[in-house]
């Protein structure tokens, strides 16, 4: 038996109010999944529990049948210093919902908490549900979805719940993030002595800067790397460094793997190169997939999302959707439309019913 939408909705949002008023910084989320495990057993839910994340099943799972998991996460970034607002203090004005957490991506996890409400106690199904309510997804931390998978058994597919709009992120560049050290010899820097290693870290700062890679993908565009940081193994103004650090953000396409693009890039520069992790994969699900079919059909358009989110450690194909706008995430006096919440809950529950 389905439950009333309004009561769901209103239910949300309270949920999130609540969410904001409790700090849950990643590695910190302690209370945060206390907060979720309560709310949903008081709405008859039995939950399970692995480290910070909590998740459960619809009432009537079915193992015979096939399953699709609906996660997002309850881990927020620290407060930025522009913040004219408490942060944990949520707060309503002109149709808005103010606080830290609200836009990334808590609007999304309490639409997708309502949405597995919804549909929980119905018999039947043609698929199982399985909510992931997940700690450390802003730091791509280790003890967040990637350990919480092995648990939850065999998925078909997933809803990531991020902010998109509501439109379909259909793909994801995957991220690589490069530690850099040129090195160079320490020398007086009143004399003709040492070498440089700035000289050479900019050198290969500027290939970064203006190398192409050749393929261009219709959904996630061209591959895109910055240096994003930038440092010496010294302080003193005359002193040559004989190291010189620095830090690559790189944002990849389908189109290339991390071994071919770190080929290329070794054959470039000089200095030593160094990949933190090859973790978080470009991912993509297919155009012709149900979930997208479902979307279509409501009015959905899909595009290729820059950013990259725990889709990227999923190894089924998933479709990154929610309410809110991936441009509040992360800024002073964070915000989402209570209205955003209330027809994302709407549009999530039209999309599963298309499938269930």
């Amino acid at each position: 038996m389905s439950k009333d939408v309004s009561i769901l909705q209103a239910d949300a949002i309270q949920l999130l109010k609540q969410l904001i008023a409790t700090p849950s910084f990643s590695k910190e989320e302690d209370n945060s999944s206390a907060l979720i495990k309560t709310f949903l057993e008081t709405h008859g839910v039995k939950t399970e529990q692995f480290l910070y994340n909590i998740w459960a099943t619809n009432k009537y799972f079915d193992t015979t049948r096939p399953t699709i998991l609906v996660n997002s996460h309850h881990d927020t970034v620290k407060p930025n210093k522009g913040y004219t607002l408490d942060p944990f203090a949520p707060f309503e004005r002109d149709g808005k919902l103010f606080g830290l957490g609200s836009n990334d991506a808590g609007g999304s996890l309490v639409s997708l908490i309502a949405t597995f409400l919804y549909f929980y106690e119905i018999e039947n199904l043609k698929y199982n549900i399985i909510l992931a309510a997940t700690a450390e997804e802003e730091i791509s931390g280790h003890n967040g979805i990637e350990a919480l998978l092995p648990q939850l058994g065999e998925i078909d597919f997933g809803i990531v719940g991020e902010p998109t709009q509501m439109q379909m992120a259909v793909a994801e560049k995957g991220l690589m993030v490069l530690d850099c050290m040129a090195a160079g010899k320490a020398g007086h820097a009143a004399r003709e002595e040492g070498d440089n290693a700035i000289t050479k870290a900019i050198k290969d700062i500027e290939w970064f800067n203006s190398y192409k890679f050749e393929k261009v993908s219709e959904l996630l565009g061209p591959v895109k790397m910055s240096v994003t940081v930038i440092e010496t193994d010294n302080k003193a103004h005359n002193v040559v460094p004989a190291q010189c650090k620095f830090v690559v953000d790189c944002r990849v396409n389908e189109l290339y793997t991390f071994e071919e693009m770190l080929e290329t890039i070794k054959a470039n520069v000089q200095s030593e190169i160094k990949p933190r992790s090859t973790r978080l994969r470009s991912s993509a699900i297919a155009l012709d997939h149900p979930l997208i079919k479902a979307g279509l059909d409501k009015g959905r358009n899909y595009y290729g999302s820059p950013t990259t989110s725990d889709k990227a450690l999923m190894h089924f194909p998933a479709l990154k959707i929610g309410p809110g706008d991936s441009a509040r995430s992360h800024t002073a006096d964070e915000y989402i439309y209570i209205d955003e919440i209330k027809e994302g809950i709407e549009l999530y529950i039209q999309l599963l019913k298309q499938l269930l």
